[in-house]
Formats: structure tokens, sequence, C-alpha cells
């Protein structure tokens, strides 16, 4: 599994969205099982990584099992509850 949060430093709610994910992973102890990747739309590779993933809007948020898209959520910062259930999934299958 893996997190990708696509946004802009500058953004404010591309920073909340990190930070929060990054906290979630850190207080239920998945921080060194779960990568989380910033991927940046101010630079080429932002750019053409988001193109990849039909990313329109920030803050956009991917969950990946596997290489597939399992959780997207746009423009906001995902409930704690839903990214835990993803979580604990992922967990199960260690």
């Amino acid at each position: 599994m893996k997190i990708k949060v696509f946004g802009k430093k500058e953004c404010a709610l591309c920073q909340a969205t990190k930070n929060k994910l990054m906290h979630f992973l850190e207080k239920w102890n998945y921080d060194a099982v779960i990568p989380m990747e910033f991927v940046d739309l101010d630079t080429i590779e932002g750019m053409a990584e988001g193109a990849y993933n039909d990313v329109l809007k920030v803050p956009t948020t991917i969950i990946e099992d596997e290489g597939s898209v399992i959780a997207r959520w746009e423009k906001e910062i995902p409930n704690s509850e839903e990214v835990k259930k993803y979580f604990e999934r992922t967990m199960e299958k260690v």
C-alpha cells in the first residue's frame, strides 16, 4: 500500500492533508509500513505524475494497493475513520 498526496507547496489545504495523513500513520504505528509521498504539482515531474493519475483538483489523495487505486479524495482532507479502514486492511495482509 502507498499513499500519494497531490498538491502544491503554497496550498494550505494540501499541507494540512499531508500533515494529517502523516499524523494518522504515526499515531496508528503504520508509518514504517505504509509509505506516503507528496507530489508537488508545481514541478515538471509532479505535473506528469498528476496527469498520469488524472489529478485535476488539489489536494487529491490516492491510496494504492498492489498498483490499483483503492481510494481517492479530491479537494478535501480524508476522514480519519475512512483512512483507517484501508490501513487496517493492509495490516491484515502483513
